[in-house]
Parts: structure tokens; sequence; C-alpha cells
């Protein structure tokens, strides 16, 4: 039988995930349908934006109810695409552990599946330790020009 390679580890190996601090999170929908919305076009008029599916707008709620269900998060910046979520978490030092990033992904896919009554996911996510304020500002840059670069994913399908 063949040896498979061994699948790239997701998560920095030495790495505390509960560390205080920003987190640039990126899942996305299973086989990358496009489920969650469409993009409008950019126009001189308006910029390019995201119309939510009705799974959209769950994948929406859930997002917003993150800081509502953990005390030690805050959301500083998302943009849901059709068929992938970006999403800056910060974790708020409070003198103790703060929530697990995983743990966090983990119940927002868990919510959203049972709100939709089925699983909409790819099993992992992507995430980037946000180490400094000229990362910060690019991350956050290339959240809101998601939807203006839509039309060059691969996944796209006027």
């Amino acid at each position: 039988m063949p040896v498979r390679p061994e699948r790239k580890k997701n998560r920095l190996q030495t790495y505390d995930y509960q560390t205080p601090g920003y987190y640039f999170l990126t899942f996305c929908t299973a086989d990358r349908a496009c489920i969650l919305g469409h993009v409008t076009e950019a126009d001189e008029t308006r910029q390019a934006s995201v119309i939510l599916s009705k799974a959209g707008t769950v994948v929406d709620g859930a997002i917003r109810a993150i800081p509502a269900h953990y005390s030690d998060v805050a959301l500083d910046r998302y943009v849901i695409m059709p068929n992938h979520v970006h999403l800056i978490l910060v974790l708020q030092d409070t003198g103790r552990p703060c929530s697990s990033v995983s743990r966090i992904v983990q119940q927002l896919k868990g919510i959203v599946t049972k709100r939709l009554g089925q699983n909409i996911w790819q099993i992992h996510f992507h995430d980037h330790v946000i180490r400094n304020e000229q990362d910060y500002r690019e991350i956050w840059q290339y959240i809101d020009n998601n939807p203006t670069k839509w039309s060059l994913d691969r996944y796209y399908a006027p």
C-alpha cells in the first residue's frame, strides 16, 4: 500500500491559541460551494458588495453573536463571501485563559449547521496570528477589498 504524504498541520505546533491577541481566520464551505450569497459588481456609484443568501444570513448572525457567547472575544472585521468567510477575532486579556480559537470556530460552525439543518463547512479552517500593526492593516484591507476582487477568484461564476 503506498504511503501518503503527511497532511500539513493547520496550526502552529508550539503556539497557544488561547493567547490574547488578534487572529485572522478563514473558513470555507464544503467543496467551495457558493451558497452564502453573491457579489454585486462595483460601478461608478457603488463598491462591490455581498448580498447574503439565507445560509449567509445565518452565518452573519452566528458571527455577530460570538461576543455574546464569549465575554473575552471581540469581533474586529469580517466579510462573508459566496464560499468562504474572513474574520479578525480579538482574544482579550482578562487575567485568565482566553477562549480557544479552535473552539470558537467549531461552535460557530455547529450553530450554523444546527440552524440550517445541514453541514455546509469544510472540516478545517485557516488561521494567521496577527503579529504587528502593519500585518493587521494589510489583513484589514484584504478583508475590505475581498468583494471587489471576487471576479478574480477561481470559484467565481457570473
